[in-house]
């Protein structure tokens, strides 16, 4: 029996003050796929990632998540599944060491606090040093930021992954060190939306989003 899609978005409608940001969207991504969002500002990139988080409610249209259905009853559920990335994420307070522990305090994340072992690791891997452990978040500049927040993803062991410009205050080095990581996870789906050029490298291939209309899912 095949696995059904993780994230299958059907003739999706969503409406703002009269206008149309998206109009019968529909698209699949597959275990594992790796997908590019693509379209100008305004397109309804950011409202398409809310809208599978269940933060933006449909005018018409479904959003199912590993098969089940995306409601007001199920979103808190079905997010658990999920981490979303903005491209300038708010960390919160502390210091960075402080900001990977913190999810683990709650108790839905309790019994995979033993991936924290994994963040010097992780550290090396997206080309960040170990010494930023014990610095401030507040003073790390955006590019470390936007690394910690995808360290954070990974920690949380989620099997799908939205994120919103995740490298675009990155230099080349960094975005490439990022794209490799989420290449090399086989097991992890990424839908993101990025005009890095670098970042695009990293995609199975591209869905086309333009304001007002229907989009297309390239395939």
């Amino acid at each position: 029996m095949n696995r059904p899609a993780v994230v299958e978005v059907d003739d999706l409608t969503v409406r703002f003050d009269n206008r149309d940001i998206l109009e019968r969207f529909s698209m699949r991504i597959e275990p594992g796929e790796k997908v590019h969002l693509k379209g100008r500002s305004g397109s309804g990139k950011s409202t398409l990632l809310r809208s599978i988080l269940g933060f933006v409610a449909s005018d018409e249209g479904t959003i199912r998540i590993e098969g089940e259905l995306l409601s007001g009853r199920s979103a808190w559920a079905l997010r658990r599944r999920l981490v979303y990335v903005h491209q300038e994420p708010n960390l919160g307070t502390g210091s960075v060491a402080e900001v990977f522990e913190r999810p683990f305090h709650y108790r839905a994340n309790m019994h995979l606090r033993g991936n924290l072992k994994r963040v010097e690791e992780l550290m090396d891997r997206f080309l960040l040093s170990r010494e930023l452990l014990d610095k401030d978040v507040t003073t790390i500049s955006g590019g470390e930021k936007q690394r910690v927040a995808i360290i954070t993803s990974v920690l949380l062991g989620r099997k799908i992954l939205l994120l919103d410009e995740p490298t675009s205050a990155l230099d080349k080095v960094g975005k490439s060190a990022v794209v490799d990581y989420l290449r090399s996870r086989t097991d992890v789906a990424v839908l993101f939306a990025a005009h890095d050029v670098e970042a695009l490298g990293g995609a199975d291939r591209e869905v086309q989003l333009s304001a007002g209309s229907s989009g297309r899912d390239e395939r």
